[in-house]
């Protein structure tokens, strides 16, 4: 990279994870300059665990970008997912249901790759471990973002700023209150998370619903396992040792799954809240929201990771047309154009959570509702379809 910092660029992105780091990318192949900061260490950002499966076309786009190389070696080609119901597997043929499949490769190595081509590339500037972050001038007729780094206090002026800096950063707080709604869904429950350098259980993910509650059988490769069981929000990590955690894993899989299931030594766990939350519009002014920023999804669905992707993608599309040809209508429809794809997200995923989960207030009758739209799942190839191009990813 670069040195020293500039004191303007066109687009200042805050934020260095997924979203920020390729919009950073994609605007600097279009001869777009810009700066990134990012809150956290570059170790800190690497070291989150995170999710793992990436669309068809967020696939495509990243290899158009020069970013595929490690993704298409190392990562896990997938045409199918499997529900489990009643002791038995439902396998949804994304190949020949809508002819597509997805990316198992976890966010962390896709993170990685993005820091090695910005770190590659010259005149890349991201600076990390800010503070004290501010912008100003957001309806002027230039912008700027002010932080502290190694004890001293800059200020970079620009055209635009791109909030890319996660539900909780500071750029969705200079959206003004009196333009802005913010929907929200809260579920009541939350995901135990179990990493384990164990094969998985399943060479394709197994979402399982059953009475005990919801289990998610996923790997971030071929000998690296991610678990997950539906749990309620107060639990305690330390009441989950990881005998605990098979022998309920175990439970919630069909018995031909479960006694394939090789246990060991967890490496990681957390318990993490779910929520959909969406932020409308995604733009004041000079400042454009792109990811967790704008909106959140529970990761039933896996479309956070690949909603950030879209959204960049929308916003790179109109700042390149505005610098290339001095057109804004992609800058003022930026907001409309992500949110169609952002709210299609939004109800898949909250479909499948509805399907999958318990839901502690529906008793014994949401449960046989559950099973009657499984039931219909596995005899419709209209449903399955449905499910399908929804799970590999609308067009962007």
């Amino acid at each position: 990279m670069s040195d020293p910092l500039p004191s303007r660029t066109q687009v200042v992105i805050i934020g260095g994870g997924p979203a920020g780091t390729l919009l950073s990318h994609l605007l600097d192949r279009s001869g777009i300059q810009t700066v990134l900061i990012e809150q956290r260490s570059r170790d800190y950002v690497l070291g989150r665990v995170r999710a793992g499966v990436i669309e068809q076309g967020s696939a495509d786009i990243l290899r158009r970008a020069g970013l595929a190389e490690r993704m298409d070696g190392e990562g896990l080609r997938h045409s199918a997912v499997n529900l489990a119901f009643r002791d038995r597997l439902l396998r949804i043929d994304f190949e020949e249901l809508v002819g597509s499949s997805i990316m198992i490769y976890g966010q962390t190595e896709l993170q990685r790759d993005l820091y090695d081509a910005r770190e590659s590339t010259a005149g890349a500037h991201m600076v990390f471990e800010v503070v004290n972050v501010e912008l100003d001038g957001l309806t002027a007729a230039e912008a700027s973002v002010s932080f502290d780094t190694a004890g001293e206090r800059r200020t970079v002026r620009c055209d635009f700023v791109a909030g890319c800096d996660g539900s909780h950063g500071v750029s969705a707080s200079y959206l003004p209150a009196d333009n802005v709604r913010a929907y929200e869904h809260v579920y009541p429950f939350g995901w135990l998370g179990f990493l384990t350098d164990t094969p998985p259980v399943s060479d394709e993910l197994i979402y399982c619903n059953h009475a005990r509650g919801f289990a998610l059988c996923s790997m971030r490769h071929l000998t690296r396992s991610r678990y997950y069981l539906q749990c309620p929000l107060d639990t305690n990590l330390e009441d989950w040792p990881d005998d605990r955690f098979w022998e309920e894993l175990s439970r919630r899989l069909p018995s031909e799954v479960a006694g394939t299931l090789a246990t060991g030594p967890s490496i990681e766990k957390s318990i993490a809240p779910l929520a959909s939350t969406v932020r409308e519009p995604m733009q004041h002014g000079r400042l454009f929201l792109a990811g967790d920023a704008a909106h959140v999804v529970p990761p039933t669905g896996a479309k956070g990771l690949n909603l950030a992707i879209s959204d960049v993608v929308h916003l790179a599309r109109a700042l390149d047309a505005f610098y290339a040809r001095g057109s804004e209508a992609g800058l003022a429809g930026y907001s409309a154009t992500a949110l169609n794809r952002v709210w299609q997200a939004v109800r898949f995923s909250w479909w499948l959570t509805t399907l999958m989960h318990r839901l502690p207030d529906d008793g014994d009758f949401g449960l046989r509702i559950q099973e009657a739209e499984l039931e219909y799942l596995s005899t419709s190839m209209a449903a399955q379809t449905a499910m399908a191009e929804n799970y590999v990813g609308l067009p962007i």
